[in-house]
Protein backbone atom coordinates (compact mmCIF):
# COMPACT_ATOMS: atom_id res chain seq x y z
CA UNK A 1 0.00 0.00 0.00
CA UNK A 2 1.37 3.41 -1.07
CA UNK A 3 2.12 5.49 2.35
CA UNK A 4 0.16 8.24 1.56
CA UNK A 5 -3.04 5.85 1.06
CA UNK A 6 -6.37 7.98 1.70
CA UNK A 7 -9.46 5.84 3.54
CA UNK A 8 -13.27 6.77 4.35
CA UNK A 9 -15.31 4.75 6.43
CA UNK A 10 -18.48 4.49 6.82
CA UNK A 11 -20.31 2.67 9.49
CA UNK A 12 -24.24 2.00 8.63
CA UNK A 13 -27.41 -0.01 9.35
CA UNK A 14 -30.04 -0.14 6.79
CA UNK A 15 -28.98 2.92 4.88
CA UNK A 16 -29.82 1.18 1.01
CA UNK A 17 -31.66 4.54 0.04
CA UNK A 18 -28.20 6.70 0.27
CA UNK A 19 -25.21 4.14 0.85
CA UNK A 20 -24.70 4.03 -3.03
CA UNK A 21 -24.57 7.35 -3.74
CA UNK A 22 -22.72 8.06 -0.61
CA UNK A 23 -20.07 5.67 -1.35
CA UNK A 24 -19.60 6.91 -4.72
CA UNK A 25 -19.21 10.44 -4.27
CA UNK A 26 -16.34 9.92 -1.30
CA UNK A 27 -14.66 7.79 -3.99
CA UNK A 28 -13.88 11.03 -5.56
CA UNK A 29 -11.71 12.08 -2.49
CA UNK A 30 -9.91 8.91 -1.10
CA UNK A 31 -8.55 5.59 -1.95
CA UNK A 32 -10.63 3.22 -0.70
CA UNK A 33 -14.30 3.16 1.21
CA UNK A 34 -14.77 0.80 3.93
CA UNK A 35 -18.03 0.38 4.85
CA UNK A 36 -19.43 -1.78 7.87
CA UNK A 37 -22.64 -2.89 7.72
CA UNK A 38 -24.04 -3.35 11.11
CA UNK A 39 -26.20 -6.16 10.89
CA UNK A 40 -29.13 -4.29 8.26
CA UNK A 41 -32.12 -6.31 7.38
CA UNK A 42 -31.95 -4.32 4.22
CA UNK A 43 -29.62 -4.21 1.15
CA UNK A 44 -27.12 -1.69 2.56
CA UNK A 45 -24.05 -4.22 2.11
CA UNK A 46 -24.90 -5.15 -1.49
CA UNK A 47 -25.53 -1.65 -2.63
CA UNK A 48 -22.55 -0.75 -0.80
CA UNK A 49 -20.42 -3.37 -2.48
CA UNK A 50 -21.98 -2.49 -6.05
CA UNK A 51 -20.80 0.79 -5.87
CA UNK A 52 -17.32 -0.23 -5.05
CA UNK A 53 -16.95 -0.40 -1.38
CA UNK A 54 -15.28 -3.15 0.80
CA UNK A 55 -17.81 -4.34 2.96
CA UNK A 56 -17.53 -5.61 6.43
CA UNK A 57 -20.17 -7.77 7.61
CA UNK A 58 -21.38 -8.00 11.25
CA UNK A 59 -24.00 -8.62 13.69
CA UNK A 60 -25.90 -5.40 14.66
CA UNK A 61 -23.80 -3.71 17.88
CA UNK A 62 -24.35 -0.08 17.78
CA UNK A 63 -22.23 2.42 15.98
CA UNK A 64 -19.37 2.02 18.24
CA UNK A 65 -18.78 -1.32 17.71
CA UNK A 66 -19.26 -0.45 13.70
CA UNK A 67 -16.35 2.10 13.84
CA UNK A 68 -14.12 0.02 16.39
CA UNK A 69 -14.15 -3.31 13.53
CA UNK A 70 -13.68 -0.76 10.54
CA UNK A 71 -10.66 0.76 12.74
CA UNK A 72 -9.01 -2.56 12.79
CA UNK A 73 -9.62 -3.70 9.40
CA UNK A 74 -7.69 0.04 8.39
CA UNK A 75 -4.65 -0.66 10.47
CA UNK A 76 -3.60 -3.31 8.45
CA UNK A 77 -3.95 -1.23 5.23
CA UNK A 78 -1.60 1.29 6.95
CA UNK A 79 -3.53 4.72 5.64
CA UNK A 80 -2.01 7.80 6.04
CA UNK A 81 -5.47 9.23 6.93
CA UNK A 82 -8.84 7.90 7.53
CA UNK A 83 -12.17 9.72 7.28
CA UNK A 84 -14.83 9.08 9.84
CA UNK A 85 -18.68 9.78 8.02
CA UNK A 86 -22.45 8.91 8.39
CA UNK A 87 -24.20 6.44 5.62
CA UNK A 88 -27.31 8.49 5.96
CA UNK A 89 -26.25 11.22 3.52
CA UNK A 90 -25.91 13.84 6.05
CA UNK A 91 -22.26 14.95 5.36
CA UNK A 92 -21.47 16.52 2.08
CA UNK A 93 -18.68 14.47 0.13
CA UNK A 94 -16.97 17.69 -1.53
CA UNK A 95 -15.76 18.75 2.26
CA UNK A 96 -13.18 15.67 2.67
CA UNK A 97 -10.46 17.83 1.09
CA UNK A 98 -11.07 20.14 3.99
CA UNK A 99 -10.65 17.48 6.27
CA UNK A 100 -7.90 15.91 4.99
CA UNK A 101 -5.49 18.48 4.48
CA UNK A 102 -4.86 19.38 7.67
CA UNK A 103 -4.53 15.33 8.52
CA UNK A 104 -2.16 15.25 5.33
CA UNK A 105 0.20 18.32 6.20
CA UNK A 106 1.11 16.59 9.25
CA UNK A 107 -0.70 19.64 11.12
CA UNK A 108 -3.04 17.86 13.81
CA UNK A 109 -3.82 14.01 14.60
CA UNK A 110 -7.74 14.81 14.23
CA UNK A 111 -9.95 16.87 11.99
CA UNK A 112 -13.58 17.62 13.21
CA UNK A 113 -16.08 19.14 11.20
CA UNK A 114 -18.33 21.86 12.68
CA UNK A 115 -21.87 23.23 11.86
CA UNK A 116 -21.09 26.44 14.13
CA UNK A 117 -18.28 27.38 12.37
CA UNK A 118 -19.53 30.62 10.36
CA UNK A 119 -21.03 28.37 7.64
CA UNK A 120 -24.94 29.06 7.72
CA UNK A 121 -26.27 25.80 8.32
CA UNK A 122 -30.17 24.70 7.83
CA UNK A 123 -29.91 22.45 11.26
CA UNK A 124 -33.15 22.69 12.96
CA UNK A 125 -33.14 25.46 16.11
CA UNK A 126 -33.93 22.80 18.61
CA UNK A 127 -31.43 20.21 17.53
CA UNK A 128 -28.68 23.09 17.84
CA UNK A 129 -29.79 23.40 21.45
CA UNK A 130 -29.46 19.78 22.12
CA UNK A 131 -26.36 19.45 20.62
CA UNK A 132 -24.23 22.80 22.24
CA UNK A 133 -25.67 21.57 25.20
CA UNK A 134 -23.94 18.53 24.70
CA UNK A 135 -20.77 20.32 23.43
CA UNK A 136 -20.55 22.11 26.46
CA UNK A 137 -20.88 19.06 28.99
CA UNK A 138 -17.84 16.55 26.82
CA UNK A 139 -15.82 19.84 26.74
CA UNK A 140 -15.81 20.27 30.28
CA UNK A 141 -16.01 16.93 31.17
CA UNK A 142 -13.00 15.84 28.84
CA UNK A 143 -10.98 18.94 28.87
CA UNK A 144 -10.88 19.52 25.18
CA UNK A 145 -12.61 22.14 24.00
CA UNK A 146 -14.48 22.05 20.58
CA UNK A 147 -17.53 24.00 18.96
CA UNK A 148 -19.26 20.68 17.49
CA UNK A 149 -18.45 17.53 19.98
CA UNK A 150 -21.33 15.34 18.41
CA UNK A 151 -20.49 15.89 14.68
CA UNK A 152 -19.59 12.29 13.21
CA UNK A 153 -17.47 14.20 10.10
CA UNK A 154 -14.16 13.97 11.23
CA UNK A 155 -10.14 12.71 10.00
CA UNK A 156 -7.87 10.52 11.71
CA UNK A 157 -4.21 10.71 11.44
CA UNK A 158 -2.47 7.27 11.52
CA UNK A 159 -1.31 8.42 15.17
CA UNK A 160 -4.95 8.99 16.12
CA UNK A 161 -6.31 5.61 14.28
CA UNK A 162 -3.78 3.71 16.46
CA UNK A 163 -4.83 5.23 19.16
CA UNK A 164 -8.82 4.96 19.09
CA UNK A 165 -9.78 1.90 20.81
CA UNK A 166 -13.57 2.79 21.67
CA UNK A 167 -15.06 1.10 24.86
CA UNK A 168 -18.70 3.22 24.93
CA UNK A 169 -21.45 1.79 23.18
CA UNK A 170 -23.86 3.63 20.71
CA UNK A 171 -23.63 6.91 20.12
CA UNK A 172 -21.39 8.48 22.42
CA UNK A 173 -18.57 7.70 20.48
CA UNK A 174 -17.32 10.98 19.63
CA UNK A 175 -17.57 11.96 23.05
CA UNK A 176 -15.54 9.39 23.94
CA UNK A 177 -13.01 10.52 21.63
CA UNK A 178 -12.44 13.73 22.83
CA UNK A 179 -11.37 11.64 26.33
CA UNK A 180 -8.90 9.84 24.31
CA UNK A 181 -7.73 12.80 22.17
CA UNK A 182 -6.67 14.14 26.02
CA UNK A 183 -5.61 10.82 26.84
CA UNK A 184 -3.03 10.48 24.00
CA UNK A 185 -2.46 13.79 23.62
CA UNK A 186 -3.21 14.12 20.11
CA UNK A 187 -3.65 17.06 18.60
CA UNK A 188 -7.45 18.52 17.19
CA UNK A 189 -8.39 21.25 14.76
CA UNK A 190 -11.69 22.04 13.51
CA UNK A 191 -13.12 23.15 10.27
CA UNK A 192 -16.54 24.31 8.70
CA UNK A 193 -18.81 22.03 6.91
CA UNK A 194 -21.86 21.79 5.87
CA UNK A 195 -24.35 19.31 6.82
CA UNK A 196 -27.95 17.95 5.28
CA UNK A 197 -30.84 17.38 7.00
CA UNK A 198 -33.73 17.52 4.76
CA UNK A 199 -34.80 13.88 5.66
CA UNK A 200 -36.07 13.30 9.34
CA UNK A 201 -34.02 11.72 11.86
CA UNK A 202 -34.40 7.64 11.75
CA UNK A 203 -33.74 7.68 15.51
CA UNK A 204 -35.79 10.22 18.06
CA UNK A 205 -33.00 12.49 18.74
CA UNK A 206 -34.11 12.95 22.10
CA UNK A 207 -33.28 9.40 23.22
CA UNK A 208 -30.18 9.30 20.89
CA UNK A 209 -28.99 12.63 22.81
CA UNK A 210 -30.41 10.72 26.30
CA UNK A 211 -27.73 7.80 25.38
CA UNK A 212 -24.91 10.46 24.71
CA UNK A 213 -25.90 12.14 27.86
CA UNK A 214 -25.76 8.48 29.70
CA UNK A 215 -22.49 7.13 27.99
CA UNK A 216 -21.15 10.78 28.85
CA UNK A 217 -21.49 10.09 32.52
CA UNK A 218 -20.24 7.18 32.90
CA UNK A 219 -16.76 8.05 30.82
CA UNK A 220 -16.28 10.75 33.60
CA UNK A 221 -17.08 7.93 35.79
CA UNK A 222 -14.36 6.24 34.14
CA UNK A 223 -11.44 9.04 32.99
CA UNK A 224 -12.44 11.60 35.85
CA UNK A 225 -12.70 10.13 39.05
CA UNK A 226 -12.10 13.22 41.09
CA UNK A 227 -14.64 15.43 38.97
CA UNK A 228 -17.56 12.44 38.86
CA UNK A 229 -17.56 11.66 42.82
CA UNK A 230 -15.75 14.21 44.73
CA UNK A 231 -16.62 17.58 43.02
CA UNK A 232 -20.84 15.98 44.21
CA UNK A 233 -19.79 14.61 47.52
CA UNK A 234 -18.30 18.25 48.31
CA UNK A 235 -21.42 19.71 47.33
CA UNK A 236 -23.45 17.26 49.51
CA UNK A 237 -20.85 17.83 52.70
CA UNK A 238 -21.33 21.40 52.28
CA UNK A 239 -25.08 21.19 52.30
CA UNK A 240 -24.59 19.07 55.03
CA UNK A 241 -22.90 21.12 57.07
CA UNK A 242 -24.89 24.20 56.71
CA UNK A 243 -27.63 22.18 57.62
CA UNK A 244 -25.51 21.25 61.04
CA UNK A 245 -25.08 24.70 61.42
CA UNK A 246 -28.51 25.33 61.27
CA UNK A 247 -29.35 22.51 63.84
CA UNK A 248 -26.80 24.37 66.10
CA UNK A 249 -27.92 27.28 66.09
CA UNK A 250 -31.96 26.50 66.65
CA UNK A 251 -30.65 24.80 69.62
CA UNK A 252 -29.23 27.69 71.16
CA UNK A 253 -31.96 30.05 70.76
CA UNK A 254 -34.70 27.93 71.70
CA UNK A 255 -32.57 25.53 73.48
CA UNK A 256 -34.80 22.74 71.36
CA UNK A 257 -32.92 20.22 69.22
CA UNK A 258 -34.34 19.87 65.46
CA UNK A 259 -33.91 15.86 65.68
CA UNK A 260 -34.90 15.18 62.33
CA UNK A 261 -32.95 18.02 60.50
CA UNK A 262 -29.94 16.88 62.36
CA UNK A 263 -30.39 13.34 60.96
CA UNK A 264 -30.41 14.70 57.59
CA UNK A 265 -27.78 16.47 58.01
CA UNK A 266 -25.30 14.01 59.76
CA UNK A 267 -26.33 11.59 56.86
CA UNK A 268 -25.62 14.34 54.46
CA UNK A 269 -22.26 14.56 55.72
CA UNK A 270 -21.76 10.68 56.02
CA UNK A 271 -22.52 10.68 52.22
CA UNK A 272 -20.65 13.33 50.86
CA UNK A 273 -17.42 12.44 52.67
CA UNK A 274 -17.66 8.52 51.73
CA UNK A 275 -18.42 10.15 47.76
CA UNK A 276 -14.98 12.50 48.04
CA UNK A 277 -12.58 9.82 49.62
CA UNK A 278 -14.28 7.29 46.50
CA UNK A 279 -13.38 9.91 44.48
CA UNK A 280 -9.82 10.11 45.62
CA UNK A 281 -9.48 6.55 45.96
CA UNK A 282 -10.16 5.35 42.30
CA UNK A 283 -8.27 8.29 41.16
CA UNK A 284 -5.36 7.16 43.07
CA UNK A 285 -5.52 3.72 41.97
CA UNK A 286 -6.39 5.36 37.86
CA UNK A 287 -3.07 6.82 37.74
CA UNK A 288 -0.96 4.29 39.32
CA UNK A 289 -2.45 1.63 36.55
CA UNK A 290 -1.84 4.75 33.99
CA UNK A 291 1.88 4.79 35.31
CA UNK A 292 2.05 0.66 34.75
CA UNK A 293 0.18 0.64 31.24
CA UNK A 294 2.95 3.60 30.10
Amino acid sequence: MTAMLTAALIPAYNEDRFIGSVVLKAKRYVDLVVVVDDGSHDDTAALAEAAGAFVIRQANVGKAGAVNAGLEYLREQHPAAVILLDGDGQHDARDIPLLLRPVLEGAVDLVVGSRFLGVESNTPKWRVAGQQALTVATNLASGVALTDSQNGFRALSSKALDSMHFRTNGFSIESEMQFLVKQHALTVAEVPITVNYDEKPKRNPFGQGLQVLNGLLRMVGQNRPLLFFSVPGLIILIAGLLLAIAVVDRYYQSEKLATGTAIISMTLCVIGSLTIFTGVILHTIRAYLSGHNE
